[in-house]
C-alpha cells in the first residue's frame, strides 16, 4: 500500500483512504492476488513427481495436541475454500494453461 500511496503523491498526513487510493489506480485487492499464489504454488505442485519431497509433505497429515480454542485455519483449508471460490478441481491442474486461466486475478479495467 505504501507503494501505491507513493506513486499518487499521498502521505499519511493527507488521510486518503486505502480504498480510493486502489480505486483510482485499478489495482486488484490484495486479497485476490493472495488467492492467485496460493492456487497458483497448489497447481505447480500437483504437477511434480510422486517423488519430490512437497508433493509427498502435502499427503502429510499429523494429529497433535489440540487446545480448547478453535482449531487453527490450515493451509488445505485456505485452499479448499479458494478452490470453492475458484470454481475449480484437481483435475484441472495438469493442464497448465486451463489452471491459470480459471485461477488468474487480473487486475481490473
Amino acid at each position: 500500500m505504501r507503494m501505491l500511496k507513493w506513486m499518487c503523491g499521498v502521505t499519511r498526513m493527507d488521510k486518503v483512504r486505502n480504498e480510493y487510493i486502489r480505486g483510482s489506480l485499478i489495482v486488484a485487492p490484495v486479497t485476490e492476488k493472495l488467492k492467485e499464489n496460493r492456487l497458483s504454488w497448489y497447481g505447480h505442485v500437483k504437477r511434480r513427481d510422486e517423488t519430490q519431497v512437497t508433493k509427498r509433505v502435502m499427503s502429510l497429515h499429523v494429529d497433535g495436541w489440540k487446545g480448547r480454542e478453535r482449531p487453527k485455519k490450515s493451509w488445505m483449508d485456505c485452499l479448499r475454500s479458494d478452490k470453492e471460490g475458484k470454481g475449480v478441481s484437481d483435475s484441472v491442474t495438469s493442464a497448465r494453461t486451463e489452471w491459470k486461466n480459471k485461477t488468474c486475478c487480473a487486475d481490473p479495467k
